[in-house]
């Protein structure tokens, strides 16, 4: 595109206002017609810095995913600690990248489902201007504190392992959406990829044909600008609603067809704690996933489900004390049930029935379609556990920890069955220590 186009594209104040609303706080550099960027920091303040950057050469914006108390401040010799330091938040940008357009399409739907699993409604989403799609969660959805530590400080290790936890929680009704949409042999051929490179232990692997990464490689990582054009392909990067994904087209992406704008983030919607539940998840996720790795006759004990379905008296206390019923935390409760009933040998029927009657006793019930769409979920995904017992989110939080003797010997809910049923240790309660008296 020449300037003039350029010049005609952003001299729109609804682009220019998004531009400067989404660049608040924020690192933002300009990327000029030759593929590099202009000086850096620099900032966004007025609507004449960026025509003024256009006539100068700049095709594209791009902007920090991390906010910052005072983005002028960054440099070449910041250590980490000055940029926790610097850092006032940052957003969850996840960033579904693959050829194939359509594929892309099928994966950003799945994700925004996935998001709403989690009680995340404030999400946006925008085309990259290529062949992928950004969803974002803003900062002001997030905890104040996760595992002891403030949030804006858990960058970029928080938002990489919620990327994670979000593959996983797809994986399989990604696998099979993509294949309803496509055969192996047309997959092979838009891909331009082997059979043997699409599967991975003789299963369809989605993630050979299209990634999904939080956008947070490091500190200061940029992202495109909503509402900037793609330097390389010349479209715009629109921001979408989640019902006009399937029917996205390219052609809408051309900059004389962009005609309205909407927020890709709106920070004046986003509703406090809102992403406490995806944070927390994530992190249980995470934590099991170190533990199946560290201690594989654990794994072994565990998922090869070689013991009898678990009897309720040999139940751990913390689901005990779930089962009578809950005041708060009950998405937190309902995940810990679903998944330790899961490694406990119970059917899907007899979770549903368990959980169902444990619904009625707590003090505002779940709604039932929440309910089922957590248990399905959770029982489509690989065999994870329930959170482990030093999970503070979970267990102390929920003041549902209630230990014995045997408590004190086991990392997971779940091995406190393997302690009473294959040493026949009797579980006490744990002893309060004595009080002296004067």
């Amino acid at each position: 595109m020449n300037i003039a186009d350029l010049l005609k594209y952003y001299n729109n104040d609804e682009v220019l206002n998004e531009m400067l609303n989404q660049g608040k706080d924020r690192e933002v550099a300009v990327m000029f017609s030759k593929g590099f960027f202009g000086t850096r920091p620099s900032i966004l303040m007025y609507k004449q810095e960026i025509i003024d950057a256009v006539r100068s050469g700049a095709v594209s914006f791009h902007m920090s995913v991390e906010r910052w108390k005072n983005p002028m401040s960054l440099n070449a010799t910041n250590t980490k600690n000055d940029l926790d330091d610097l850092r006032k938040g940052w957003d969850l940008i996840i960033d579904i990248d693959t050829k194939v357009l359509d594929y892309a399409k099928i994966c950003a739907k799945l994700l925004c489902h996935a998001l709403e699993c989690h009680s995340v409604k404030n999400y946006g989403i925008k085309y990259s201007g290529g062949s992928g799609f950004h969803i974002a969660v803003p900062y002001e959805c997030f905890p104040k504190i996760v595992k002891d530590k403030p949030v804006e400080k858990l960058f970029p290790e928080a938002a990489q392992k919620i990327a994670s936890y979000l593959r996983a929680f797809v994986r399989k009704k990604l696998s099979e959406l993509i294949l309803n949409y496509n055969s192996i042999e047309q997959i092979m051929q838009k891909t331009l990829k082997t059979e043997k490179e699409l599967f991975e232990n003789s299963e369809f692997n989605p993630y050979s044909v299209l990634e999904i990464d939080a956008a947070a490689l490091s500190s200061r990582h940029l992202i495109r600008m909503p509402y900037s054009i793609n330097e390389k392909k010349g479209l715009v990067s629109i921001t979408i609603k989640k019902e006009d994904i399937e029917e996205f087209d390219t052609d809408t992406a051309k900059p004389e067809n962009v005609k309205t704008v909407t927020p890709f983030m709106d920070r004046q919607k986003a509703v406090p704690n809102e992403a406490d539940e995806l944070f927390i998840r994530a992190y249980g996720f995470y934590e099991n996933v170190e533990e199946k790795l560290s201690e594989p006759a654990f794994k072994k004990k565990v998922f090869e489900k070689s013991y009898e379905k678990i009897p309720p008296e040999k139940y751990p206390p913390c689901i005990k004390v779930i089962l009578e019923g809950l005041e708060d935390g009950k998405k937190r409760a309902l995940f810990i049930l679903v998944n330790y009933f899961k490694s406990a040998n119970y059917s899907k029927e007899e979770i549903l029935q368990i959980i169902e009657e444990w619904n009625k006793k707590n003090l505002e019930p779940l709604k039932e379609s929440y309910i089922k769409t957590q248990i399905n979920w959770n029982l489509k995904s690989s065999e994870y556990l329930a959170p482990n017992c030093d999970n503070k989110m979970y267990y102390q939080d929920l003041g549902i920890c209630k230990k014995d003797n045997i408590c004190e010997t086991i990392k997971n809910p779940i091995n406190y069955h393997f302690k009473v049923y294959s040493k026949k240790i009797e579980p006490k309660p744990k002893k309060e220590p004595k009080i002296k008296k004067e």
